[in-house]
């Protein structure tokens, strides 16, 4: 790792030294007329151990983007990490931090109770064929197991 800070917030962040799962504030801007976006880190698989399959990863972000938004209207983005270990979650005045936990428990057991995955049509999705709804049930349900881990960052 460089002693150079680097311009993301998760680029400086030592991933050998973090214990998924876990839910992190990861970084806090504000705009010019007061709003902030708070970003928060929702870290489901440990990462360079484990990832998630890409049709579960797809199905599970379209899911928490559609029905998160059921639970709060602070809901900026849900957007996966590239490296397939979780998602960010943007915020916009909303600084509860058990409150972000809360829509993220309340969300996944939505996601438990879905029957199909929104927007899973050529129409809507720019790679319609990769998605599994079991695959985005069987991710939300283990970490939903180990919800009382959320706010354990660090081994």
């Amino acid at each position: 790792m460089t002693d150079k800070k680097m311009n993301v917030e998760s680029f400086n962040l030592d991933h050998t030294k973090v214990k998924a799962p876990y839910i992190r504030l990861a970084d806090i801007k504000t705009g010019e007329h007061g709003d902030t976006i708070h970003k928060y880190d929702m870290r489901i698989c440990q990462p360079n151990q484990d990832h998630m399959d890409m049709p579960g990863l797809h199905s599970l972000e379209h899911l928490m983007a559609e029905l998160s938004r059921n639970h709060s209207d602070k809901v900026v983005d849900i957007s996966p990490m590239g490296c397939q270990t979780g998602f960010y979650i943007a915020m916009i005045n909303h600084d509860d931090y058990e409150g972000v936990l809360d829509l993220v428990e309340g969300t996944l057991k939505d996601v438990l109770e879905a029957t199909e995955v929104p927007a899973c049509n050529e129409m809507q999705c720019g790679w319609a064929a990769s998605h599994s709804l079991e695959g985005a049930q069987q991710i939300a349900r283990g970490f939903l197991a180990k919800r009382n881990e959320w706010a354990d960052i660090f081994a």
